[in-house]
């Protein structure tokens, strides 16, 4: 057996297999739930515009990081960290950088299982014909009784470990054998697939209204939450902060084309978010123009009502799920990576005993998501549920605070000259450019965007009871007004859309209803405590 650090992991065999991995990595449930949203309300063309500058300015030059870095030392994140802090000799407490990404990696990879999992039912229940031309109390009695019935979870705990098999059952076979092969016939397929979706929508949906909502350019509705919209959604969907570019980066062959294969994965991504939204609005609008136009709604409730309503509509239904179910299995494969790889690397175990205990380990993780939103459902710390904590700590703290340290640590702390070396040849400009984003810009945007998202989450959670210091009220004295101003109050009326400025909550969404439950009450899922980014 190979000794700790020492280990073998693995390296792709065609150039182009790092594309088709990394377009799998970064198209994610939010390109789906979320983005269309978000270029309908914030300017439609003129958003993607913005969305497109901050992922090649703001964005892709972390990625181009975190891919160099794993190019450069071929090793997962971790020991990438610690070959460079060796050369630099700097202090080794630097090497949490890297462990701390690979802790992310795993939270995010066990609740995204669970979403990948009610993805992979809803193939079965389009298939079988579920769901009733404009019975959207009905498809929301459905997703209840998958997903929040206390006396029935086991049938969700079924689709749960049934999804991680399929994601595990390609880990095992391998870097090549598995991960390169599988990725490089799926991530193409779901592409095969889209289009065909994209023809039939055009055929059977109402395409004009979607090119409106997403395409027109409307310079009036682009405001500076817009940019901050864009800033969210191009962090959070390139999967960043995870050790993902690191692994995939050390898998690239050495002819592969770092810089060039990264900015077309990007392009990719966009072009995907754009085809995705025009299908899912030409398909839902001329049968609920007015409901489910974002999240968690959107996807599980307005858009198998509509499908009902077409021809075909089993086979359709069951098609567009099956694109879904293919974009969360790949997102899992992707994050499942660099944990293995992590494994792999620290004790020297085979591949096949690895996958097994980050995947037994992923599976137990996940059924602590998976019961919140069911027979845990009660059970609340500080008015969040484990999904909601698991989720506010990698995407408010984690993920945030390892983009930060590398952009610090390879901007700040490494020599230029090995700066630099890291990306390889490039023109001078666009190396200074990269560079300087990686010193000032990148710190503090992403620090903005940790601190926002924190505060937004734990503000959120103050609606469910919570007791935490974030909810206590702050009076504040305003001159003109005879009563102290008590700034929790104001803000809680703005979010029931009361008095003051609509502030919404994360990610420039605003707050939407709870899932309709079949008794009237409103013990289903909440759609805004659903996963929001790619990864």
């Amino acid at each position: 057996m190979p000794t700790p650090y020492e280990t073998a992991i693995g390296s792709w065999t065609r150039r182009s297999t790092f594309f088709w991995a990394a377009t799998g990595a970064t198209v994610g449930l939010s390109n789906l739930w979320q983005f269309p949203y978000l270029a309908r309300s914030h300017g439609g063309g003129a958003f993607i515009l913005i969305y497109l500058a901050c992922l090649l300015l703001v964005t892709l030059p972390l990625m181009l990081t975190e891919t160099a870095i794993g190019r450069h030392s071929r090793h997962g994140i971790v020991l990438a960290m610690d070959g460079l802090i060796r050369s630099a000799r700097q202090p080794r407490w630097w090497m949490w950088a890297g462990r701390l990404s690979i802790l992310s990696a795993f939270l995010v990879l066990s609740f995204t299982v669970v979403i990948g999992a009610i993805c992979l039912a809803y193939v079965f229940y389009g298939a079988l014909g579920r769901f009733s031309p404009g019975d959207e109390l009905g498809a929301a009695a459905l997703l209840n009784d998958l997903v929040a019935n206390p006396s029935d979870y086991r049938e969700f705990m079924a689709w749960h470990g049934f999804f991680i098999v399929l994601v595990l059952w390609v880990s095992v076979q391998g870097v090549v054998g598995g991960l390169e092969r599988a990725l490089r016939v799926v991530v193409p397929g779901f592409l095969v697939l889209l289009v065909a979706l994209l023809l039939f929508s055009a055929r059977h949906g109402d395409v004009p209204a979607a090119l409106q909502h997403m395409l027109s350019f409307r310079t009036d509705d682009v405001t500076w939450a817009s940019l901050r919209a864009a800033l969210f959604h191009a962090f959070f969907t390139l999967g960043l902060g995870m050790g993902v570019w690191a692994i995939f980066g050390s898998y690239m062959p050495a002819i592969a084309p770092l810089k060039r294969s990264v900015v077309a994965v990007v392009l990719m991504d966009t072009l995907i978010a754009v085809m995705a939204g025009l299908v899912l609005y030409a398909l839902v609008l001329p049968h609920a123009p007015a409901s489910g136009e974002q999240g968690f709604a959107l996807l599980f409730l307005a858009l198998p009502v509509s499908l009902a309503e077409l021809p075909g509509s089993q086979f359709v239904t069951a098609a567009l799920f099956l694109f879904v179910v293919l974009v969360a299995w790949t997102t899992s494969l992707a994050l499942l990576e660099p944990v293995v790889g992590w494994f792999r690397e620290w004790t020297g175990a085979p591949r096949g005993w690895s996958v097994f205990i980050i995947g037994s380990f992923t599976w137990f993780v996940g059924l602590g998501s998976m019961f919140s939103f069911n027979i845990w459902s009660d059970r609340v710390l500080l008015g969040g549920t484990l999904f909601r904590w698991l989720e506010i700590i990698a995407s408010g703290l984690l993920i945030p605070v390892v983009s930060i340290l590398l952009a610090v640590f390879v901007g700040w702390i490494l020599t230029r000259s090995l700066a630099f070396r890291l990306i390889g040849k490039a023109p001078g400009l666009l190396a200074r450019i990269w560079y300087w984003v990686l010193r000032v810009v990148l710190p503090l945007v992403v620090a903005m965007i940790g601190v926002s998202y924190s505060y937004a989450s734990l503000r959120n959670l103050c609606d469910n009871g919570s007791s935490g210091v974030w909810c206590q009220p702050v009076e504040v004295t305003m001159p003109g007004l005879r009563e102290p101003f008590n700034a929790s109050e104001e803000a809680a009326q703005t979010r029931k859309g009361g008095p003051g400025i609509d502030t919404p909550g994360p990610l420039d969404q605003r707050r939407p209803p709870r899932l309709p439950a079949p008794d009237g009450e409103e013990n289903a899922p909440n759609p805004e405590q659903m996963l929001y980014h790619s990864a």
